[in-house]
Parts: structure tokens; C-alpha cells; sequence
């Protein structure tokens, strides 16, 4: 009973902690894109305008929901949920620190569960996101919707074989495919962690990782200019809220990978600033990538659809192939 207790308390925490990121993630990257832009960014709500995710959530929370005539009404509500589930579930087997919380009999790990399989787990929920895209484009019975949803399919699978082939790399160095043990093969230093024998892998990673979020220069599937915001145009009121929450659900959770797989996960970069809660290098490198994003919004412009495609097929998919031959070798002769 009290194990059970646990893992609901910590699956709530983690929740929890999560959604305040992503709320508050929007209201980072309008005052970032404020400042890059000589403008200063939400500022009516509340000191500084802090409180401005908050009325944005109400507002969203009490619009009117409305399903267009003509429109798949079960898929049409189903797509955003499907979307945000697989969004969410991928931090149950992410470590975000060392040290566990002790409140009286109760010890909260900073991991939800630690299963053998971490990084497949989080691929094959990832994955299940496009079909939400795809469904909720196809139900809205539009044009535009339906486009999105294609774009945003054909750009997923595209850039998901290159983005799984980019962690071939660190699974072959730590030899396991969980998370937490990817994090403690990095320990002891910057000069340990797999951005400095893997930095292709972590290039194409990062690049996979923007693609597959549908962020700048890869928003093709909204793309406000071509397709009135694509796949998700016809939705409103909490269903968008949905979509919103979701893209940037996703955004964190590409980021945490990252900082795993490549960043030594909660590691200090030297051995000397091990006092640092390890919680913060986490959340800190977490943001590095987070900021990364907001940077590419405001000075990247969005490519043509066939330059997309031909660079996933043509440049990233070779270059990933390349780079597990040339590891694997080396880890092989290595170990023998």
C-alpha cells in the first residue's frame, strides 16, 4: 500500500512540476522573443506580466468549444488527448536527479521507474503523438487541417528513424538502453559525458529533435502563412490548450533526452561542483536546450517542404548511419 502511495505521489509530482515548466515555458519565450525583437513581452498581468499564463489558461478554459459541421465528432475530440498522453508519459524514466526525498516513511526517488528499456519506451510513446496530429487533421474536415496533418506525418517519419539512430551512439558507449545508467556512465567530468566522442550524433539529434517538436524552421505543419496553423486550426477552447500543452510537453522532453544522452544528465561539468544540488545542473541544461529553441524561433525562417524532406532523407539519414558503423567499430576494438 505505501509503495503504491509513492508512485502515486511521485507520478503526480512529476506531473505537477511538468505542467508549471510548460505554462510558464510560453510566458519564457514571449519575453525572450520580447527582448530579441526590442519589445517587452507580456507585461499587464501581474509583476512583469508572471501571471499571464495563468490568464491564458482561464481564458482558453471558459472559450467556447466549437466542432466544425461535417467533422468526425469521437476523432475530433479524441486527437488532442492522444496527442498530449504520449507527450507526458515519457518523463516516468527520466532521472532528473541523485538524491532522493525523504518524508517520513516515505522515499521519493528522482526517477519514477528505472526499467532496462528507458530510451525505446520513450521512442515508442513519442512516436504514438503523430497519429494524433494526423487524426485530428483528417476529423476537422478542412483543407487546411488536412494538410498539416500530412506534412506533419510524412516530417515525423522522416526525422524519427535519424533522431532514434542519433542514440545509437550513446546506448553502444554506456551499453544500456536506461536512462539511469546512461547518466551514470558520464560521471566525473565534463571530458566524460558523450557530446565529446559523439558530436555528430549530438548535431543530428538536436536537429531531428526540432523537427520532430514542429518547431522553427520545421513548423511546416502550422505554418500560419501557407496553412492558417495546419492541423490544428479548427480547434478551440481546452482541445487547443491541448495541442499547446503538447508542443511544449514535447519541447522538455526532447531537452531532458538531450541532457541525458549527451550532457551527463544531472553530472556536474567538474568534479569540484559536485556541492550543487544535482537537480539544478539538470533543470539547468534542460533550459540551455529550451533557450536554444526560443533563439531558433526569432532568427531561423522556415524552409520549403521538399528542402525539409531532401534534407532528412538525403544528408541526415546517411550522416546517422555513418557515425553508428564508425562507433561501433571503434567501441569494438576497444573491447576486445
Amino acid at each position: 500500500m505505501l509503495k503504491l502511495v509513492v508512485i502515486l505521489v511521485q507520478i503526480g509530482g512529476v506531473l505537477g512540476v511538468v505542467l508549471l515548466h510548460v505554462a510558464y515555458l510560453t510566458y519564457l519565450e514571449r519575453k525572450v522573443l520580447g527582448d530579441m525583437q526590442d519589445r517587452l513581452g507580456p507585461m499587464e498581468v501581474g509583476p512583469h506580466g508572471l501571471l499571464q499564463p495563468i490568464a491564458d489558461g482561464l481564458k482558453l478554459f471558459f472559450k467556447e468549444d466549437i466542432i466544425p459541421a461535417g467533422a468526425n465528432k469521437i476523432i475530433f475530440s479524441a486527437a488532442p488527448i492522444l496527442v498530449l498522453i504520449p507527450a507526458l508519459i515519457g518523463f516516468a524514466v527520466v532521472p532528473f536527479g541523485r538524491d532522493s526525498l525523504h518524508i517520513g516513511p516515505l522515499e521519493l526517488k528522482p526517477v519514477i521507474t528505472d526499467i532496462n528499456v528507458g530510451i525505446l519506451y520513450i521512442l515508442a510513446f513519442a512516436s504514438l503523438g503523430a497519429y494524433g496530429i494526423l487524426l485530428g487533421g483528417w476529423a476537422s474536415n478542412s483543407k487546411y487541417s488536412l494538410l498539416g496533418g500530412l506534412r506533419s506525418a510524412a516530417q515525423v517519419i522522416s526525422y524519427e528513424l535519424s533522431l532514434g539512430l542519433a542514440l545509437v551512439g550513446p546506448i553502444l558507449l554506456s551499453q544500456s538502453l536506461s536512462m539511469v545508467k546512461m547518466t551514470e556512465a558520464q560521471g566525473g567530468g565534463f571530458w566524460k559525458w558523450f557530446i565529446i566522442v559523439q558530436p555528430i550524433a549530438f548535431v543530428i539529434y538536436l536537429i531531428c529533435a526540432i523537427a520532430e517538436t514542429n518547431r522553427l524552421p520545421f513548423d511546416l505543419p502550422e505554418a500560419e502563412s501557407e496553412l492558417v496553423a495546419g492541423f490544428f486550426t479548427e480547434y478551440s477552447g481546452m482541445r487547443f490548450a491541448f495541442f499547446f500543452l503538447a508542443e511544449y510537453a514535447n519541447m522538455i522532453l526532447v531537452s531532458c533526452i538531450a541532457t541525458v544522452a549527451f550532457l551527463g544528465g544531472w553530472h556536474a561539468p567538474l568534479p569540484f561542483l559536485e556541492f550543487i544540488p544535482p537537480v539544478v545542473w539538470f533543470i539547468g541544461k534542460v533550459y540551455l536546450f529550451l533557450f536554444f529553441y526560443i533563439w531558433l524561433r526569432a532568427t531561423v525562417p522556415r524552409l520549403r517542404f521538399d528542402q525539409l524532406m531532401a534534407f532528412g532523407w538525403k544528408i541526415m539519414l546517411p550522416l546517422s548511419l555513418a557515425n553508428i558503423l564508425v562507433t561501433s567499430t571503434v567501441v569494438y576494438f576497444l573491447n576486445r
